[in-house]
């Protein structure tokens, strides 16, 4: 029987994003200002038309598959990116303090855009702060390390934008927003997962020695559909 982990990006947008969807009951969409990720309630042909037809621009979007898979020839694969999907099965995390880690507000969108586009940890934008609970170490006014949330499926919620400054790597800054994000999710009784890249060696260790276990492989498809209207279709 299929996990709803299985389709994060649909069971998010139907569950804890629900405020942030659009679509309609086979395929939604987020706003691209806040996340490129697309889905379907089940893959198909017809549901591929019905989001190539609702999607109301042409930039590459991101689709997220539990296999690899082939695309109808009115969308365009631009690029495949093989990760892999962790969930949190490590202790309840005690209360945790710490005085550098603070909450990131609109003010500091600007700063976060920079340092995810210098670090690569995935796709941020304009509004994706407003999937909540963002927060970031500062060194004097510099943003130099960040994490926040992002798909919320249900009762698990996806830890995301993981991120550090290459100046400021190795003084566990990373370990402890992590952290944070745990023991938050878990005070309001939810499970934490993220995904990453599966050639990132360095990232997995740490997420493995925190307790994050793999789930599965997962496949993100960045696909893009042609200017011109679908023809046929």
């Amino acid at each position: 029987m299929p996990h709803i982990l299985d389709n994060p990006a649909w069971n998010a947008l139907i569950s804890g994003n629900k405020n942030l969807s659009y679509g309609n009951d086979e395929v939604k969409y987020f706003d691209r200002e806040v996340s490129p990720f697309v889905a379907m309630k089940e893959i198909s042909e017809d549901h591929f038309k019905i989001l190539h037809e609702l999607l109301p621009h042409s930039i590459p979007v991101l689709f997220i598959s539990p296999e690899r898979m082939e695309f109808p020839n009115f969308w365009s694969v631009r690029r495949l990116i093989k990760g892999i999907q962790m969930i949190y099965e490590g202790d309840i995390l005690k209360e945790i303090s710490y005085d550098n880690i603070i909450p990131l507000k609109t003010e500091d969108v600007p700063q976060m855009i920079s340092l995810t586009k210098l670090t690569d940890p995935g796709p941020f934008g304009l509004r994706t702060i407003e999937f909540g609970h963002y927060h970031g170490i500062f060194d004097r006014d510099r943003l130099v390390a960040m994490a926040g949330q992002r798909l919320h499926v249900y009762n698990y919620t996806e830890v995301s934008a993981v991120c550090t400054h290459p100046d400021h790597t190795g003084k566990g800054y990373a370990r402890q927003l992590l952290k944070h994000q745990i023991k938050r999710m878990q005070s309001e009784g939810n499970v934490p997962y993220l995904h990453v890249r599966s050639d990132n060696d360095r990232a997995i260790k740490v997420y493995a020695d925190l307790g994050f276990k793999t789930r599965r492989e997962i496949y993100f498809y960045v696909i893009q559909k042609p200017p011109n209207p679908l023809k046929g279709a």
